[in-house]
C-alpha cells in the first residue's frame, strides 16, 4: 500500500556526472533501491502541477515564505484514463515538508478538474475498488477551490531511488531529463518538453526528518557538495516567464 502521508526535511544538491558514479558505487553498502529502479535502470514520473490563471502559488513560492504549498497530479510514467495517479498535496513550513496524497484514477481526477465531482466508490483498473482517503481529498478540495486551481505544466523526470537500509525514514533521489511543457497537460500522453537541466547534471534530493546518516555527510564533504534551493516548477516559471516578458 502506498505511503499517503509524509513530513521529512528535503535539502537539494546539484551533482556532476561524476558525482553521481561515486555515490552509485558506494550506496549499495547503506541503501537498498526502490522497488521500481529495475535493474539499477531510472524509472519515469510525470506530474500535472496546478495553479491559478495568474500562477499566484508558484510566484509566493519564489519568494521563499516561512509557509508555501502546491498540489500537483502524479503518475509513474505514462499512463491510462483508465490506470491509478496520485492527486497530492505538498506544504512546507520551516523547513519541515508535509506531503499527503490519495489515490485516484485518471480518468476521474479529469473529471474533477472539470466540474469538481468526487468519485464515491471508484473501481481501479483491476476492477477492485479504489480506496481513496477522503480526509487528505477534503484537504485537497478545499485548497483547490479557495484559489481556484487548474493544471498549468507538466513536468517529467526519470529517477533512482534509494532507502537506507533498516532506517525508511531517509531517503535518496536522483533525478535526470527534466522536462517541461505548458501545453497537452495530460498524464496519458508521453513525457516531452523543454529540459531544465544542463546535460550532465543530476538533482539529489535527501529526505530525512531526523538526522543524515554519518557516511552520506562524509561523501558531501568528501565531493564538496552543498545545498541548493533548485525547484523544478520553480526553475521552469522563470524560464516560462522570461520568455513572455
Amino acid at each position: 500500500m502506498a505511503i499517503e502521508v509524509f513530513n521529512r526535511r528535503e535539502v537539494k544538491y546539484m551533482l556532476t556526472t561524476e558525482d553521481k558514479d561515486a555515490l552509485l558505487a558506494i550506496i549499495g553498502n547503506y541503501m537498498d533501491s526502490d522497488q521500481f529502479n529495475k535493474d539499477g535502470k531510472t524509472y519515469p514520473i510525470s506530474n500535472l502541477y496546478l495553479d491559478t490563471p495568474s500562477d499566484e502559488l508558484i510566484i509566493k513560492s519564489l519568494e521563499k515564505p516561512v509557509f508555501k504549498e502546491k498540489i500537483r497530479l502524479r503518475s509513474y510514467g505514462q499512463v491510462s484514463l483508465d490506470d491509478k495517479v496520485f492527486l497530492e498535496s505538498k506544504k512546507k513550513f520551516d523547513g519541515v515538508v508535509n506531503k499527503r496524497r490519495t489515490n485516484f484514477i485518471l480518468r476521474d481526477v479529469y473529471r474533477y478538474f472539470e466540474d469538481g465531482t468526487i468519485p464515491q466508490n471508484p473501481v481501479g483498473p483491476n476492477g477492485k475498488p479504489l480506496k481513496m482517503n477522503y480526509q487528505v481529498m477534503s484537504e485537497i478540495d478545499y485548497i483547490m477551490h479557495f484559489y481556484p486551481l487548474k493544471p498549468r505544466v507538466f513536468i517529467s523526470y526519470d529517477r533512482l531511488a534509494f532507502f537506507e537500509k533498516g532506517n525508511s525514514d531517509f531517503r535518496l533521489t536522483i533525478d535526470t531529463n527534466i522536462q517541461s511543457r505548458r501545453t497537452d497537460l495530460r498524464l496519458d500522453s508521453p513525457a516531452y518538453g523543454d529540459q531544465l537541466l544542463q546535460e550532465g547534471q543530476w538533482l539529489m534530493e535527501a529526505k530525512a526528518f531526523k538526522a543524515f546518516p554519518l557516511w552520506f555527510v562524509r561523501f558531501l564533504s568528501e565531493r564538496k557538495l552543498y545545498k541548493t534551493s533548485f525547484s523544478k516548477y520553480g526553475t521552469e516559471f522563470k524560464k516560462y516567464s522570461g520568455r513572455n516578458r
